[in-house]
């Protein structure tokens, strides 16, 4: 890597306290300039009482704070150097806030988790199993283990949820900053208006679409189709027809788009903000919470000159973990691999790190950036940023992109890595690009995995749900409106939870946690795309290879920084050379995958279970759905599925009795339980789960 890739380390922006503004004494860097507490309940969730934690609260609000753009630590932010300063020459910006304690902070288990918000929403309450079933805390489990929950905002070009108000770039003569930006539209119903600042958040620079270009295609590899500039717009055709109202931030289409084709627009976009700031917002935050920079009793604010109250975690926060799923687990690898775990003491700020279904990283520091985009599936946004090299946690050679680098380098570099305990679909293998974070770009070797690293594949699951009372084991969901199958029911989120215990326990008492478990070559159980024969699937006009996420390396053109997923990116990007295409080997009989963290519907199925779904007639029939999964369920009885010329044993043929199901779910859940991998809470209740469902 190169020296100057290794050394730039961003400084910590934000110091947030809750109640009161809080100044930073360390080196000008940044600070929190105002906070304001909007709202606080106390107790939350009507009083419950959650073991011996007792009573939680929770408090909601704002918070503004300044950088420094002279730091030489802030230059891994792409285009801090272009915003704009205030008369102390500091960048500006504000956020949302949110913490869920304990009353008594002293009974919690002394652990922040930090849960970065997806698209403005929390994402650690789906670890509370029943939270859409039953309750806002559902079985509380968080609540009971005694973390205090923490959110803020850092994504900007989102309108609802917790956010961030992010700085715009400009010119150093103070003119609008333009530039190219590509937009993928799908819909699932037909219209004849999108909304260009939906994805992305930039407004286009004029109403004229003169030099843009909108294109359609069926299939994401098909030719893109210009659509003539006569036949579009930039306006908006809700309420008037064509050619409509002029608008900078909408696209109306004459006849309408429908859901059967992906629509590419290309155009000129102006004021991007400067999205990178949102890491350090997490960082900081989290070194006050627990105490850093000697933010513990009364201080004084340097903007402010005012007192710095208590900070109101007092001492009891000994520990901190940052979580994420999908998009935000892509913003956690990203977070690590610019650096941000290193504060400004040089300590580490998160002792310990879980990137949920994210096997690659965003585009969350890029001139333009668009955070809520995909990093690409098969179907959707396959070109967009993220799946860059390097993929792997320590060092590697990409040769296709002549990259030798690791996520973790800079943070080896200073020894404020993490321990990680990266948690993964069958969707990540499909849909993005899992196989390159163990193996290399050809196919042919595995790589090594870092000491403080643990990767744990969720055998047969897919991208969504997880929640096993959501989805009874026996309860066949319906199709989606764009899918051919039902949707996989496999939960993952049981398994997430025992891994959640074992990080804290590695973290706070160095017991290590369950070995690694995900696929490999050198066990034949990580192989070709096209070595893998599903033997029973109930669709039409698809193949298996054309629903696997195939990697082209991507040439962004020179202003571009692959290593670090930075800088200004031509657009549209280049394609050159494909990667090896691999995923988990699935055994012959019933299509369910042979490695892994494999739970008690893989050890005891009802059905195959698969990380790829198949688009139907009317929305790209074909091509992969996606984030979303498939269960293919065993026919009842031998008569119905030789009728239907399956091959895989009915349910009567594999379990004679419903005795004989219950006593063999109850032997695998008891023996995930011994391997740490299941909470005896969740083994009860998937063994009660067994008893009531209709087996055979």
């Amino acid at each position: 890597m190169e020296e100057r890739n290794l050394l730039r380390h961003p400084s910590c922006v934000v110091a947030l306290g809750l109640l009161s503004l809080v100044g930073i004494t360390a080196a000008a860097e940044a600070r929190i300039t105002s906070v304001v507490v909007t709202t606080k309940t106390s107790p939350a969730f009507g009083g419950s009482m959650f073991g011996s934690v007792g009573q939680y609260e929770q408090l909601d609000g704002t918070a503004s704070g300044e950088i420094d753009p002279k730091d030489p630590l802030n230059a891994v932010i792409q285009d801090i150097e272009l915003a704009p300063r205030n008369s102390r020459g500091m960048v500006e910006y504000s956020m949302d806030i949110s913490i869920l304690k304990p009353i008594n902070t002293k009974l919690g288990n002394h652990t922040i988790l930090y849960d970065v918000v997806n698209r403005g929403n929390k994402s650690s309450p789906s670890l509370n199993i029943g939270v859409m079933a039953m309750t806002p805390q559902g079985d509380g489990f968080l609540e009971a283990e005694g973390y205090t929950l923490v959110w803020s905002g850092w994504e900007g070009d989102i309108t609802t949820g917790i956010k961030i108000n992010l700085p715009v770039a400009k010119n150093k003569n103070g003119s609008e900053i333009s530039g190219n930006v590509r937009a993928e539209y799908i819909l699932g119903a037909p219209a004849n208006t999108v909304d260009v600042t939906a994805q992305p958040a930039y407004a286009a620079v004029s109403t004229s679409n003169a030099g843009a270009t909108l294109t359609m295609r069926v299939h994401q590899n098909d030719p893109k189709v210009a659509i003539d500039n006569s036949q579009w717009a930039f306006a908006d055709c809700s309420t008037v027809s064509f050619p409509g109202t002029p608008s900078t931030t909408k696209v109306c289409l004459n006849g309408g788009f429908d859901s059967n084709h992906i629509y590419e627009l290309v155009y000129t976009a102006k004021n991007p903000t400067v999205a990178g700031i949102g890491f350090a917002t997490a960082l900081a935050r989290t070194r006050f919470l627990r105490g850093g920079n000697g933010n513990h009793g009364p201080g004084k604010n340097e903007s402010t000159a005012g007192p710095a109250p208590t900070n109101p975690l007092d001492s009891s926060v000994d520990y901190a973990i940052i979580y994420g799923s999908s998009q935000s687990g892509r913003w956690i690898r990203t977070f690590l691999e610019l650096g941000f775990n290193e504060g400004s003491d040089h300590d580490r700020v998160f002792e310990g790190a879980i990137p949920h279904k994210a096997s690659n990283r965003g585009a969350f520091n890029v001139r333009f950036a668009q955070p809520t985009r995909l990093s690409g599936t098969e179907h959707t946004e396959k070109q967009f940023p993220g799946q860059e090299s390097p993929q792997s946690w320590g060092d590697t050679y990409d040769p296709i992109a002549r990259i030798f680098a690791g996520q973790l380098d800079r943070c080896r570099k200073s020894d404020t890595c993490p321990k990680i305990t990266p948690t993964e679909t069958d969707t990540e293998y499909w849909q993005a690009l899992m196989a390159l974070n163990t193996t290399d770009a050809n196919g042919k070797r595995d790589f090594d995995i870092p000491s403080n690293v643990r990767i744990y594949h969720f055998a047969g699951t897919q991208h969504g749900g997880g929640d096993p009372l959501n989805q009874p084991p026996t309860v066949l969901p319906t199709p989606p409106n764009n899918c051919q199958l039902p949707v996989n029911s496999n939960p993952f989120i049981p398994a997430q939870r025992a891994l959640l215990v074992a990080l804290q326990q590695w973290i706070t008492h160095g017991k290590e946690p369950p070995p690694s478990l995900y696929p490999t070559l050198s066990r034949g159980s990580l192989v070709p795309v096209g070595q893998i024969h599903i033997p029973y699937i109930p669709a039409v006009n698809f193949t298996l290879a054309g629903l696997y996420a195939q990697r082209f390396h991507l040439d962004r053109g020179p202003d571009f920084d692959e290593r670090d997923v930075s800088g200004v990116m031509d657009e549209p990007p280049v394609a050159g050379h494909a990667y090896a295409a691999l995923a988990p080997q699935i055994d012959a009989a019933d299509g369910n995958d042979i490695d892994g963290l494999r739970n008690t519907n893989m050890q005891v199925p009802l059905g195959t279970y698969s990380g790829w779904n198949i688009r139907k007639a009317g929305f790209s029939e074909g091509d992969s759905c996606d984030l979303t999964g498939a269960f293919i369920p065993f026919f009842k009885t031998q008569a119905e599925r030789l009728a239907a010329g399956d091959p895989r044993l009915s349910l009567q043929e594999r379990y004679p009795t419903h005795a004989a199901y219950v006593a063999k779910v109850t032997a695998a859940a008891n023996q995930l339980v011994q391997q740490r991998l299941l909470l005896q809470q969740d083994a009860n209740t998937i063994i009660s789960q067994a008893n009531a469902a209709a087996v055979p």
